[in-house]
């Protein structure tokens, strides 16, 4: 009976040393994400295009608007709007791939996003966090979020000082003279 009993532990307990990663930062899903950073960095969008699945549900910054890989050229185009310059730090980027409690693969993202503002050349630096979620090696899901704030605050305080000093380039308004008259000699003026 002992030994039946020790049997049966130990049957109980081979299942559970089964190690199932459910967290890595060495995964097939995080180069793909790597690559689509790239893409994004080097404006390549056909190439980012192609890590996404067709039906895809893109959220950046909202639950509510929902893009699709074809509309990642033109958003990224506009949100730029403003940068002379702009890329994701090389030192400063983390990866990690879970597995959530259904089963689901994410991969999740941390960088700074740095770029160089047109009209004053000042640098603004802004921390974001992406997360993919990946069926078949393709993101079906993606949730970015970052503060956009510092970007709109320079960009509005460049336009109030390019609106003062057109102000003061502006000429005044010289008014008309009704009548002239003409001075031929100076024994005129005597």
């Amino acid at each position: 009976m002992k030994n039946f009993i020790l049997i049966g532990c130990l049957l109980f307990m081979f299942p559970s040393c089964k190690k199932q990663h459910r967290y890595t930062q060495d995964s097939d899903e995080i180069e793909i994400v790597k690559a689509a950073i790239s893409d994004y960095n080097y404006q390549e969008w056909e190439n980012l295009m192609s890590h996404y699945n067709d039906t895809a549900h893109i959220y950046y910054n909202s639950r509510s608007n929902i893009l699709s890989p074809k509309d990642l050229e033109s958003f990224h185009i506009n949100h730029d709007v403003g940068f002379s310059t702009r890329a994701f730090e090389d030192e400063n980027r983390e990866y990690e791939m879970i597995e959530d409690n259904n089963g689901k693969s994410w991969v999740n993202f941390w960088g700074l996003l740095k770029g160089n503002l047109e009209g004053n050349n000042k640098q603004i630096t802004i921390p974001v966090h992406i997360t993919y979620q990946f069926i078949d090696k393709k993101i079906v899901t993606e949730f970015g979020y970052w503060d956009s704030s510092r970007v709109l605050l320079e960009l509005e305080k460049m336009k109030a000082e390019k609106t003062v000093s057109d102000n003061v380039k502006t000429k005044s308004e010289v008014e008309d003279i009704i009548e002239v008259v003409e001075i031929e000699e100076i024994d005129d003026l005597e």
